[in-house]
């Protein structure tokens, strides 16, 4: 048997972090097996569903490198096979048509919520025979006894007993098949071996195996995956940061990192943290699944991208910030190479963007100076301090960091000062604000031309001061 799993979203919004890691599941499932990954665009609610979500969808899914065997399919597109099964349906005495009004399921369900029921259709119409009508629905005739067993990857063993189940619309009054009825549709022709879904399917799936098997169809194997919630524990929300997969890609993540994340939100393989996609599908079983709900974090997101940042090859990692630069209107040709920045800022960067905002003194010049840094390190005594050193690095005639680091430690030694004395306003000189990597490394990187004028122009400043 080849496995077979698929990843089918309403197109009513872009791919979230939710909807993310259950296509990862879903796709790592089938390449561990060997087996066929499809996607399905579920776009049945035509008011809601939108072509920018499917593009937001699929790019996304691009984006994380999880690419389809088969499809998309668009339910849209298969109307007719939903109505060739529903009179099949009808026809085997599995289906029949309701004319039920809209109040009196209101007062059904009033009363019954009354007695501390369930509220549940009560099969009125079951046996009326009626014909169809422009006022008719067509309802599926669930079964009256026995009961429904789940074997779940995740929750194990799920019963469900059929008089728990009410007879669900399937064709609604303007003749457009139900959720229920379509997703069965589909995976059935679709040869779907392995359904894996959040565990708010969970309550559909019996219905959805009771119509499968009064279709004659195989039940695929079920995994309901436990939902992901914010830190708090409570609901994933955007104030969590469950935004768009693209908006992290545009904040500057790295793919792999956020594949990285999805695939430990909810699953494990012992200790380890930091999978490659290759130890991905090696690892991955869904029987390692967690039963209980994930937190999302957005801290532990940034710390794993700040792993790949640090171990993947770095010329790698350059040809992606060359993007964001661009992006953020930074000339890369006016500095230094893309990769010895990320050598200098991977480790002090969590993402691409903070690499560029980190970086950008290097390619721009520095207009303005941080008024915090300038109040506390630019005292009486800075002047002589720069002029030292502007003197000693002009006269510096190979331009690399031990000798910078050299000139820096003889001002401090003939100033008989301590090193931030030297060294801060060094780099307020050539940042605009303190925050740099060592400053021998960073005057190293920025040249010496820049490194002299951008001396000059604060010598300039604090003289107008």
């Amino acid at each position: 048997m080849t496995v077979r799993t698929r990843f089918a979203p309403s197109p009513t919004g872009y791919l979230h972090i939710g909807g993310a890691r259950t296509s990862l599941f879903s796709w790592l499932y089938a390449k561990k097996m060997g087996g066929e990954f499809i996607l399905r665009i579920e776009d049945t609610d035509r008011e809601r569903s939108t072509d920018e979500a499917v593009d937001a969808i699929i790019d996304g899914m691009e984006w994380l490198g999880m690419e389809h065997d088969e499809g998309p399919f668009y339910q849209t597109q298969r109307f007719d096979r939903y109505k060739e099964v529903i009179q099949q349906l009808l026809d085997n005495g599995h289906a029949y048509h309701c004319n039920c009004s809209r109040e009196r399921l209101d007062e059904l369900r009033a009363e019954q919520m009354a007695n501390k029921q369930k509220p549940k259709y009560d099969g009125c119409c079951r046996e009326e025979g009626l014909a169809a009508a422009d006022d008719t629905v067509i309802r599926f005739a669930n079964p009256l006894d026995g009961e429904v067993t789940i074997t779940d990857h995740v929750r194990g063993t799920v019963v469900i007993k059929n008089q728990e189940l009410d007879d669900l619309i399937i064709e609604r009054s303007d003749k457009t098949p139900t959720y229920n009825l379509t997703v069965v549709v589909d995976d059935w022709d679709m040869k779907i071996t392995h359904v894996i879904r959040g565990d708010d399917h969970l309550n559909n799936t019996p219905r959805q195996i009771n119509i499968l098997n009064a279709l004659g169809a195989e039940i695929p194997e079920y995994a309901h995956l436990p939902m992901i919630n914010g830190p708090d524990g409570k609901k994933l929300s955007k104030r969590h940061g469950a935004v768009s997969v693209m908006q992290y890609h545009e904040e500057g993540y790295l793919a792999e990192a956020v594949l990285n994340y999805l695939v430990r939100l909810g699953w494990s393989h012992g200790d380890q943290e930091v999978f490659t996609l290759e130890e991905m599908i090696e690892k991955f079983d869904i029987k390692d699944i967690n039963k209980s709900s994930s937190n999302f974090s957005i801290e532990k997101l940034q710390w794993m991208n700040q792993q790949y940042l640090m171990s993947l090859d770095p010329v790698k990692v350059a040809e992606q910030l060359a993007f964001y630069m661009m992006e953020h209107g930074i000339k890369i040709e006016t500095g230094p190479a893309l990769v010895e920045i990320v050598l200098l800022l991977r480790e002090r960067s969590k993402t691409l963007v903070e690499m560029v905002e980190n970086s950008r003194f290097f390619y721009e010049s520095v207009e303005e100076y941080d008024a915090k840094s300038v109040k506390k390190h630019i005292k009486e005594g800075t002047t002589a301090i720069l002029v030292s050193i502007r003197e000693k690095l002009a006269n510096l005639e190979e331009w690399y960091a031990d000798n910078i680091h050299h000139v820096v430690q003889e001002v401090v030694n003939e100033q008989e000062v301590g090193f931030p004395k030297v060294a801060m306003p060094l780099r307020i000189a050539v940042t605009g604000s303190t925050m740099s990597p060592s400053i021998d490394t960073t005057l190293d990187l920025l040249g010496k031309k820049k490194t002299l004028d951008r001396i000059d122009k604060l010598l300039v400043y604090i003289a107008n001061q």
